[in-house]
């Protein structure tokens, strides 16, 4: 959702804060504004758009004098964009101003008792009842009247407050919402997401629900809800920081498919001792994986994709049941969890609203809970029972890639360990997984590398109105990541359909034309995906097949074939997915979409 940044210290704060946001436009990019306190009141800028806009206007913060100012770049929510509804919000006398990523649930009935008293409103957003409310309860002590804000306030906030009569002073508050803050050579930063820190520092502080910073340039203070002062311990980043710049690539999307060899191999690589699977921070015994009797996989977007991957991959490996569920549909369905369920979260922000609402209704349910997670000491990573990183590094584009990879390779890792242990497998099984799981970096690779046929075949599919992919199996869990992709960033129609289930309905959808993508990686399943091929083309598709070196039997029933190289048929998906990927980026480039920060999209959906 959106991105906040805030900045106290001894250099000028707005090209600070510009790059901050530069950033974190990922979470947002509807509008985006600036405050700064320039020695005699706080000035503000903002404007409706992309950042370069509010970049433009103060010309890269120049125009903007002071050391202390908060930043926000938005995803709408409560009021369209525009300028008046972009943030900062302030009271009315211009000396409280606040930026918020979040929802305020009962912002309506806060804003009418408000009103009552006077209060006057000049947007449509929730988060101008946080200035007027702070406003309201202000007495002179900014702590006092932020608490009282936090209980009367019901819903998920980040904030980055500034008073004016405090100028020396820049206050952090969260409850739902991400929030980091750091202390760097020359001041303080606050950001919702590491990537606008990495320049400044990379030691951070993650702040818990509840719980107030207030920060001036040479230090800070933790407070909770009740005044009384905390400790607290920082946690170094270990990213590289060139790794959320484009680095001389055209999109990050581009960059980020280039990086996923990388960030596979850094994801089992320190997980293979020797010849063994060694998962220190699963901190479960031998006992206790063969004791599970149920593992419920439970993620959103392409990390739910992942998840339906890796329940055939549990399945068919550890032969451990497996249900995978929506985030946002597992909170309310009353989900079954006895004895022996493991409940599996996958994230890679480790903020999603509905999928860490998931994971605590586990928790309360008395479930052991495993976090997959790419952000290190995120909300998920620090509430779960248990986490197990994915070292994909800052993931910037607003469609994932290498952190849906690195997804991939913790479920085959954990596959292979529980088959293991519960004697589903041989030690030459174990083995040769170990060293099929090691191959798949160069394979992709050598996908990546041979990308122009893909690239020319996309360049003729921009004016696609429809798209479909089908596959069987775990081709089936590749088809829905490879139409989510295509979809999101070229706003080409698509859907992924099992293949079995064409006739029951969705064939009718097939014309003259239409391109079927299909996959075709599980050599169980050849002739009867084979046959569904058949069946569209006689209907007038124009067929894109997916499928292993050496199936040429495909090139007698489809029009184009993409070859990957061969691999085990569990982890066909890490190789099978990089075409598709390809696919999609190549299409949206073509038809001049904006790649990296799609329409309507964000990267972490914070709120419900």
């Amino acid at each position: 959702m959106c991105g906040i940044v805030g900045y106290v210290g001894e250099k000028q704060a707005a090209p600070i804060l510009l790059d901050g946001l530069s950033k974190l436009e990922y979470r947002g990019y509807d509008s985006a504004g600036i405050a700064v306190y320039d020695g005699a009141e706080i000035q503000t800028e903002k404007s409706k758009g992309r950042l370069k806009v509010l970049s433009e206007l103060t010309h890269d913060g120049q125009t903007m004098p002071g050391t202390i100012g908060i930043g926000h770049t938005r995803w709408a929510t409560h009021g369209e964009p525009s300028d008046v509804n972009a943030h900062p919000h302030y009271n009315k006398n211009k000396n409280i101003v606040v930026v918020h990523n979040g929802i305020i649930e009962n912002y309506l009935k806060l804003k009418q008792k408000l009103e009552k008293k006077g209060y006057e409103f000049v947007s449509e957003t929730d988060t101008e009842v946080l200035a007027h409310l702070l406003d309201y309860y202000y007495q002179g002590n900014p702590l006092q009247a932020i608490t009282k804000v936090m209980h009367r306030v019901e819903g998920s906030y980040a904030l980055g407050i500034m008073f004016q009569d405090h100028p020396d002073e820049l206050y952090a508050v969260r409850k739902d919402s991400p929030l980091i803050v750091g202390e760097t050579e020359n001041g303080c930063v606050i950001a919702s997401d590491v990537p606008a820190v990495l320049k400044y520092t990379r030691d951070v502080y993650f702040i818990e629900n509840e719980e107030i910073v207030r920060m001036e340039k040479d230090s800070m203070q933790f407070f909770n809800v009740d005044e009384e002062e905390i400790e607290k311990t920082p946690e170094h980043i270990e990213w590289d920081a060139n790794a959320a710049e484009k680095g001389g690539y055209e999109h990050f999307m581009l960059k980020e498919m280039y990086e996923q060899p990388k960030a596979i191999l850094d994801t089992f690589s320190p997980r293979i001792k020797g010849n063994d699977i060694v998962i220190e921070e699963l901190g479960m015994s031998d006992e206790e994986i063969k004791a599970i009797r149920k593992i419920m996989i439970v993620a959103c977007g392409s990390a739910y994709h992942a998840g339906v991957t890796a329940k055939y991959v549990m399945e068919g490996m550890a032969r451990i049941p497996v249900e995978t569920d929506l985030a946002s549909e597992f909170r309310y369905r009353d989900p079954i969890m006895g004895d022996g369920t493991l409940v599996v979260i996958i994230s890679q922000s480790g903020e999603t609203a509905d999928s860490l609402a998931a994971l605590r209704e586990a928790k309360q349910r008395g479930a052991k809970v495993l976090g997959i997670v790419n952000v290190v000491g995120s909300s998920i990573a620090r509430e779960a029972d248990n986490v197990m990183y994915t070292w994909a590094g800052p993931e910037i584009a607003v469609a994932t890639t290498k952190a849906y990879s690195t997804q991939l390779i913790a479920a085959y890792t954990l596959a292979i360990q529980f088959a293991k242990i519960r004697g589903q497998i041989t030690e030459e099984q174990y083995t040769g997984y170990i060293e099929e799981l090691q191959s798949i970096p160069e394979k992709i690779q050598r996908i990546i590398e041979d990308k122009e046929r893909l690239q020319w075949f996309a360049s003729k599919q921009v004016n696609a109105k429809d798209i479909f992919f089908i596959g069987r199996g775990i081709d089936y869990a590749i088809s829905m990541e490879g139409s989510l992709k295509l979809k999101e960033i070229s706003y080409i129609h698509s859907e992924a359909y099992a293949a079995g289930e064409l006739k029951h309905g969705t064939i009718s959808l097939i014309e003259e034309g239409t391109l079927v993508t299909a996959i075709l990686t599980q050599k169980e399943l050849y002739k009867k995906s084979i046959s569904n091929i058949v069946e569209v083309r006689t209907r007038g598709a124009f067929v894109l097949a997916i499928t292993n070196e050496g199936n040429h039997e495909i090139e007698k029933a489809a029009d184009y074939v993409v070859y990957i190289p061969q691999t085990n048929r569990y982890f066909a998906n890490s190789l099978a997915i990089i075409p598709l990927q390809l696919f999609g980026y190549y299409i949206s480039v073509g038809r001049g979409c904006d790649v990296d920060t799609p329409r309507n999209l964000a990267k972490s959906v914070t709120v419900e």
